[in-house]
């Protein structure tokens, strides 16, 4: 019930099916993925028990290590209304960087591949502003430039990483022994929490993801957030490498070319709405514990590994069909 705009009196005014539509979307984008997350949590728990025990949970968070960096920089990405799908080839990339380099830069490697990586989303991000080519066409090509730099610089071989300038990767603290890794990351998400709560970064991503002309109009600076945004996507994805590294105890070209879809799926099935304007940071940690939680339970369920990019497809797919903002999108070409 609201005011009737002929008489000017409260009456029963039908909701019109396009707001009804948003409204509809918005409360799957708001509730969904939790109540998602908890029944995942609820029924691998009763298939294995032992999955709620500390040990399980602290190694289960650790094996979501790369996924969660990787998917906190694309989020920003997808948030203005754009798409980086170079991020696992630049993690194998930055991987193979770690790999020649640390026997010169000791721990130093850290900086200077993630800033490597963070000059190369940055150039993405230059090509799509300046050029206007598309974001999902740029880092198409970028993903092949950087697997091509990555099996040109490893000669398309694994390279093995000894020393003990990684070791921090890869350590346990305390007497719960919660792995260095899991920290290191929780760090990195209240880091991404403060500059998108604190800042006008969040308002501006989410009007460009909104409308990008409004927002041109409003003057916020969008080619400068865009430009930011690619930037710490590329800068995350180095991360992921370094990380990975410490995991591995090698680098190699291919090394994260697998974590493209779960990185996607975990953004979208978050909440975060691929068509951007709506989403944050909160609903990417989300949707990667769903990730990682399902990938747990297929493994208690027996599924094979071999079948996980066919599930991680089928999930990418049904997610943007739940929250995708048709509004946005007169026609799907």
């Amino acid at each position: 019930m609201r005011i009737s705009e002929k008489t000017g009196s409260w009456a029963v005014v039908a909701e019109s099916p396009t707001r009804s539509a948003a409204r509809t979307r918005g409360l799957l984008l708001k509730f969904m993925p939790v109540i998602v997350l908890v029944v995942l949590v609820a029924a691998i728990a009763f298939a294995n028990p032992n999955f709620l025990r500390p040990n399980s949970i602290w190694t289960a968070l650790d094996s979501a290590v790369p996924i969660m960096i990787l998917a906190a920089g694309a989020m920003l990405v997808i948030l203005c209304g754009g798409i980086d799908l170079s991020i696992a080839a630049m993690a194998s990339m930055a991987s193979v960087l770690v790999a020649l380099w640390i026997p010169v830069l000791d721990g130093w490697v850290v900086i200077a591949v993630v800033a490597v990586c963070a000059l190369a989303g940055l150039l993405q991000g230059a090509i799509h502003v300046i050029a206007q080519v598309p974001s999902f066409l740029v880092t198409l090509g970028g993903l092949a430039v950087w697997s091509g730099i990555a099996l040109v610089a490893s000669g398309a071989a694994t390279i093995g990483v000894s020393g003990t300038a990684l070791d921090w990767t890869f350590t346990r603290i305390g007497d719960a022994r919660i792995p260095s890794a899991v920290l290191v990351t929780a760090v990195l998400v209240l880091a991404f929490g403060a500059v998108l709560q604190f800042t006008p970064a969040r308002r501006w991503l989410i009007a460009i993801g909104s409308s990008e002309p409004a927002a041109l109009l409003a003057g916020l600076p969008v080619a400068q957030t865009k430009l930011a945004a690619f930037t710490i996507s590329g800068a995350c994805a180095g991360f992921a490498g370094v990380m990975l590294v410490g995991r591995t105890f090698s680098g190699a070209p291919t090394l994260a070319d697998s974590l493209l879809l779960p990185v996607v799926a975990a953004i979208v099935v978050g909440g975060t709405a691929i068509t951007g304007g709506f989403g944050g940071i909160g609903r990417t940690v989300i949707g990667v514990l769903i990730i990682t939680v399902l990938r747990v339970g297929l493994t208690v369920a027996g599924v094979p590994s071999s079948y996980e990019q066919i599930f991680y497809g089928v999930l990418v797919i049904a997610a943007v069909a739940l929250t995708i903002d048709r509004s946005k999108l007169p026609f799907v070409k």
